[in-house]
């Protein structure tokens, strides 16, 4: 599942007239760098939930046969629903297995081929060093592969995990964020996670927007991919 349905509050005026994941990044919308990212580790469904100019991410992805995927729609209100409600809204969609999780916001290199097909427990994160903006961190992980929020030095959560659906086994249908189901399950001892040391940029202002396309413009050209870009 990528998440998608925020306003994106931090990058206006972009987002006034454009869906955050939408926004070009080296020549191509920020979400289509993840579709070909998870196309290329085998990943075949996706579900995406909607909010805020949603009609123009269906617009443009369809019904992602150009990546070879095929995805479906979670629309949601236009205050959408927070990560955690809008992920218990889709599970219908995302069936009874573990499924991955990524922020429609955040560009990555991580090879998505090396996540766990089924947590340990209930979650499993992937955690990176913490940014600037970001310094305190959201949760340790310690030498045994648990995370909590204390014994270890804090990293950040990169957005991206694998979920079973019974972590939201208590939860009704509404707005609410993720985060607490997350330290519920790590009181738990239900939350693995692991430390990528790769590239990561979480998009939340226009001033990284810009940063993260000039990175990208100034690598070596790549060959090119057998997943076609919009407009390819």
């Amino acid at each position: 599942m990528i998440l998608a349905a925020g306003r994106g509050e931090r990058m206006r005026p972009l987002t006034d007239h454009t869906p955050k994941p939408l926004l070009p990044v080296a020549g191509r919308p920020l979400i289509v760098h993840q579709l070909t990212a998870l196309q290329a580790a085998g990943i075949a469904e996706l579900v995406i939930n909607t909010g805020h100019l949603g009609a123009q991410l269906t617009s443009v992805l369809g019904d992602g046969g150009t990546w070879g995927l095929r995805i479906v729609y979670s629309p949601e209100p236009p205050d959408a629903l927070e990560t955690g409600g809008g992920i218990f809204q889709a599970l219908p969609l995302l069936g009874s297995e573990p499924f991955l999780v990524v922020n429609g916001d955040v560009w990555t290199d991580y090879p998505f081929v090396h996540l766990p097909a089924a947590p340990v427990g209930l979650a499993h994160l992937v955690l990176v060093d913490n940014p600037p903006h970001h310094p305190v961190g959201d949760f340790a992980l310690c030498d045994d592969g648990q995370v909590g929020e204390t014994g270890a030095a804090r990293l950040t959560f990169s957005g991206i995990s694998v979920l079973r659906p019974e972590l939201f086994a208590d939860c009704v249908p509404g707005r609410f964020p993720l985060g607490p189901l997350l330290r519920r399950a790590m009181t738990d001892g239900q939350v693995t996670g692991e430390h990528y040391r790769g590239g990561w940029r979480d998009i939340g202002t226009p001033q990284r927007l810009a940063e993260l396309d000039d990175q990208l413009r100034r690598r070596p050209k790549a060959q090119p991919s057998s997943s076609p870009a919009i407009g390819d």
